[in-house]
């Protein structure tokens, strides 16, 4: 999509996704979901955060469409609501280490 077509509403909206992967506890959630479903008992768990957090994060992420999420008996189950934010992730991981890696020969050369 091309940004000159991008209405600012379109942009706002943008923005507002962007922002929701702005917070590193969410990001570690995606990362506990990339392996499949799991309960919250589980992702605190994993991630060593609260329990209020992370249900918190979640309500987010949900909010967002990053996450899907299915009730059984007692239990929510959340997972990744696909595979897109992974890959986005991923991009942003990539440049990181591109840089990183750039940076490191510049100070070993200079």
């Amino acid at each position: 999509m091309a940004s000159e077509s991008m209405s600012p509403e379109l942009m706002r909206c943008v923005a507002d996704r962007f922002k929701a992967l702005a917070e590193p506890a969410r990001l570690a959630l995606l990362h506990a979901l990339r392996g499949g479903d799991r309960t919250v008992s589980e992702l605190v768990e994993v991630t060593g955060m609260g329990q209020a957090n992370v249900s918190k994060h979640l309500q987010v992420l949900h909010g967002h469409g990053f996450v899907a999420r299915r009730k059984d008996g007692l239990f929510s189950w959340y997972s990744l609501a696909d595979q897109d934010v992974l890959r986005l992730c991923d991009i942003v991981c990539g440049r990181l280490e591109k840089e990183a890696s750039a940076q490191q020969r510049m100070l070993a050369n200079g």
